[in-house]
């Protein structure tokens, strides 16, 4: 998990900085954004004083009603030593009572001229990626006309010659050997590639080659949601192959449960063909098109009907 202070705010958004300098250094431990509505009413029992606080059109207005007295009290109280800061939308203008209060607790003010919703969307999304739970698995991830595939199978098996092939057939490569993988709600799983290896395959014999470069920028993805797994391994004439593709088999990734096959490789087979063939099947089956059940169907309505004469 990556550590997010208020710092990183200000690079990453539209934002400035208007008091608490000395602040910008604390670490934020939540994804969490709370917006102040009954704590400026007086009521701190529950107050995530830890969460990044932000001040709407509404609470500001409802701030500027309260008497002076009230408002150096509710600011006071707001200002603690663990807020990570203090988030201001709609360009607002931001009362000294505010400024004077940031100053001296050193709580990061920082004004967005954005709206408040688009304002809390974009810092959420932020947040909940950089804290997402992450995992690394050994192989390649390969986009297949928007399917993000992840390839499997023990060292030497071929899966950076399978996505070399992919590459030449027009996809593209998001990460080969070691995929990053990062769990974003409770759902989805967005593979990357470590910095050290991005836009580079490895193939046996030739050695490192950078997609990028040899393929050009349309080759490469930075990152992309895991939808399918492809298994490959070496064929075992003992064991049996699903051939109708009924058996829909799952593989748990932390805590997403994601499709996966598994294709035997032999000389003679074309990998790539397979799993680009496999991936459009997939995006078949999601669409409410399953070529397995429909031959079932067939088959089963053939019987019936040999039964019948």
């Amino acid at each position: 998990m990556s550590t997010v202070r208020t710092q990183d705010l200000l690079e990453n958004f539209n934002l400035t900085l208007v008091a608490g300098k000395d602040g910008i250094h604390r670490e934020i431990f939540s994804s969490d954004l709370s917006r102040p509505g009954m704590e400026l009413t007086g009521y701190f029992k529950y107050y995530p004083k830890e969460r990044l606080q932000l001040i709407g059109q509404t609470e500001m207005n409802f701030f500027l009603d309260l008497t002076e007295e009230e408002q150096r009290d509710r600011v006071r109280r707001l200002c603690t030593d663990v807020t990570p800061g203090i988030v201001i939308s709609r360009g607002m203008e931001i009362p000294e009572v505010i400024i004077e209060a940031a100053n001296e607790s050193g709580v990061p003010i920082l004004h967005s001229p954005r709206k408040t919703t688009r304002v809390i969307s974009r810092l959420t999304n932020y947040l909940e990626a950089k804290f997402a739970p992450t995992t690394a698995i050994h192989g390649v991830l390969v986009d297949i006309n928007g399917v993000g595939v992840l390839i499997t199978g023990q060292s030497g098996v071929g899966k950076s010659e399978t996505a070399l092939e992919l590459v030449k057939r027009g996809h593209r490569l998001v990460a080969d050997d070691n995929v990053e993988i990062r769990q974003e709600d409770y759902d989805t799983l967005i593979g990357s590639a470590p910095p050290l290896i991005e836009h580079l395959l490895e193939i046996r014999g030739v050695g490192i080659i950078n997609i990028m470069t040899l393929f050009g920028a349309g080759a490469v993805r930075s990152q992309k949601k895991i939808s399918y797994i492809v298994n490959l391994e070496i064929w075992d004439e003992k064991k049996q192959y699903d051939r109708l593709g009924l058996d829909e088999e799952r593989l748990k990734i932390m805590d997403v449960e994601l499709p996966k096959i598994t294709i035997p490789v032999r000389p003679g087979r074309n990998l790539a063909v397979i799993i680009e063939v496999a991936a459009m099947n997939f995006r078949l089956k999601k669409m409410g098109f399953n070529a397995a059940e429909e031959f079932s169907d067939r088959l089963t309505t053939m019987i019936e009907q040999e039964r019948e004469v």
